[in-house]
């Protein structure tokens, strides 16, 4: 067995408004999405920009799936680590438009890092290698 890739898929409150942070704040874009029955609002949705994928699951239904899930808060204890190109430019995009949750710092381990909080609480760190 091999496998092949992985990609989160993150309890949301409203995955609308997710869908528009993560398109219009970080360049995302949105390649497929599920309303509710009847409905414009969303029960989930997955985007994308380069190789990293998100998927965003309306709190309800995931906990429906997954009753596991209903003692857990939405955006609790992990963060993602994204790898970039351009640290810089993207900091600089990104500053002033969402909460910096750690600011753009040398790490011990040869990389430079920032950390973003989303719409739900997760936190997207954001990291260049510097041994190129």
């Amino acid at each position: 067995m091999i496998l092949k890739d992985a990609t989160p898929n993150l309890m949301v409150k409203n995955v609308k408004q997710t869908v528009g942070f993560y398109t219009s704040i970080l360049g995302f874009d949105l390649v497929g999405s599920v309303p509710l029955p009847e409905s414009e609002e969303l029960v989930f949705a997955m985007v994308r920009s380069g190789n990293v994928m998100f998927m965003f699951q309306q709190e309800a239904s995931i906990k429906e799936e997954y009753p596991q899930l209903v003692k857990f808060p939405q955006g609790g204890g992990l963060t993602f680590y994204i790898h970039v190109s351009d640290i810089q430019a993207l900091y600089d995009k990104l500053k002033g438009k969402t909460t910096i949750a750690k600011e753009m710092h040398d790490t011990f381990y040869g990389s430079t890092d920032f950390a973003i909080e989303d719409c739900n609480g997760y936190i997207l760190t954001f990291s260049q290698d510097n041994k190129q």
